[in-house]
């Protein structure tokens, strides 16, 4: 199962991941950061398919995703 790691003081609260998610995965949290920002947060981690949009659409590089098994590749390596 793909595991989402979100780095809650690097996230500035853009929402362009949680807009990405085809899953519905992720969520604004209530709390603030660090920065003064609400972050973004996994509210459903067994529903995610380690599809990355989340990680390659965030500005701050501020997510990552741990994949083992089936991987999705959207881009050639």
């Amino acid at each position: 199962m793909p595991r989402v790691v979100i780095k809650r003081d690097s996230c500035k609260g853009c929402e362009l991941c949680v807009a990405a998610c085809p899953q519905r995965i992720l969520a604004m949290s209530k709390e603030i950061n660090l920065k003064g920002y609400f972050y973004a947060k996994v509210v459903e981690p067994p529903r995610c398919i380690g599809c990355r949009m989340c990680a390659l659409t965030c500005p701050d590089v501020a997510i990552e995703i741990g994949v083992s098994g089936a991987q999705y590749n959207f881009f050639e390596e």
